[in-house]
């Protein structure tokens, strides 16, 4: 028999509609909070929650009016926005987050469980805090009250600082949203699991005119063989920074085939079957979108920051970065708030090291 727990959730975008309405279906009881309150003013007024797609489902679900209320009237906290969110998100919570109160961050963007850990220290709480690699749903708000859920996760890779807190961490999450979990090895490895970044930076240099021109478009048939090549060369990047670390992170083919369904092919077939299929979702109609706003200062640039630690240059990542900020008249690298409180160059690769375990990022001299 399943034990209902009462989950906060901070976000009232996509994946916090799509997160609450599977914790609602798994027998859970979440809670939404939009911290400026217009993203769930229509819950809060009693409208229910409705979604369709990979999940078909309506759903009466309390809404939090602040910070504290969310801490306070909840057992575990999930973070669920986008990434330029994070900061302020965990600066709200960290006054109210109690000892040992389970935190899950969805997903996991810039070391930012490294920042929420050190917030927490100075008010002398431990609390865990769990990283996801990406998201357990994805989709589209379509309004203040229905998301459309376009698919349901097979595999969430995953990691819990502090690092004894993990098998705990994983029994909860799959208390929460079922087994599909996958242990990685620390926060280092979760972020170079997080493959929205790279994939999502390649779609949107291959479509930007799309994006702009506010077109419904298809994203899985618009990545074509010369898009998948550049998501592929991605992917290598990040391969080669990942193994210089001794670390094991899936490829960008085990993510198509586990997150979407298909058979392993080239990046490029993978996505014309996904369009086929009907899962291939479609691209963003605006160029206001966190594909580039989210992806490229808290995705890109912790890649291209791990990657020139460690000697192994993420060029073509940089690369992105330079073109979307001459795009844009944006220093994106310059964006990143968690990066530039944390500022993990200028510390050594295995203080680094050492705080994707602990959660806690101190010099080894302190």
């Amino acid at each position: 028999m399943t034990v209902s727990e009462k989950v906060g959730i901070a976000g009232a975008g996509s994946i916090a509609f799509g997160t609450a309405v599977l914790l609602c279906e798994n027998g859970h009881d979440p809670m939404l909070w939009s911290p400026s309150g217009a993203g769930t003013a229509d819950i809060a007024a009693g409208s229910a929650l409705t979604a369709k797609g990979a999940i078909e489902a309506t759903h009466n679900v309390r809404v939090a009016s602040s910070a504290e209320s969310l801490a306070r009237d909840n057992d575990t906290l999930i973070i669920a926005l986008p990434g330029y969110g994070h900061k302020a998100i965990m600066d709200a919570l960290a006054d109210h987050i109690r000892q040992d109160q389970h935190v899950i961050v969805s997903s996991h963007v810039s070391l930012g469980a490294i920042y929420l850990g050190n917030l927490l220290k100075k008010r002398g709480v431990s609390a865990p805090i769990t990283a996801w690699g990406t998201t357990v749903v994805t989709g589209r708000r379509q309004s203040g009250t229905e998301v459309h859920v376009n698919t349901l996760r097979k595999l969430v890779d995953i990691c819990t600082v502090p690092e004894r807190k993990s098998a705990n961490a994983r029994d909860l999450c799959e208390r929460l949203f079922g087994d599909r979990f996958q242990p990685r090895d620390g926060l280092l490895a979760i972020s170079l699991s997080n493959l929205n970044p790279q994939n999502h930076m390649g779609i949107a240099l291959g479509n930007m005119t799309r994006m702009e021109r506010g077109e419904i478009w298809s994203q899985g048939q618009n990545v074509t063989p010369n898009v998948g090549r550049l998501l592929e060369a991605l992917d290598a990047e990040r391969q080669a920074i990942a193994a210089t670390l001794g670390l094991e992170v899936r490829t960008i083919f085990e993510h198509f085939h586990l997150s979407f369904h298909v058979p392993v092919a080239s990046i490029s077939e993978m996505n014309q079957q996904m369009h086929t299929l009907g899962n291939g979702g479609t691209g963003p109609t605006t160029a206001d979108s966190r594909y580039v706003k989210e992806d490229v200062p808290y995705g890109l640039g912790l890649t291209v920051v791990l990657g020139d630690m460690v000697g192994c240059p993420a060029e073509l990542h940089r690369a992105g970065i330079r073109i979307f900020s001459a795009m844009y008249g944006v220093d994106f690298m310059a964006e990143n708030e968690l990066l530039i409180t944390l500022t993990p160059d200028q510390y050594s690769l295995d203080d680094l090291q050492q705080a994707a375990r602990t959660g806690l990022l101190e010099p080894s001299s302190a």
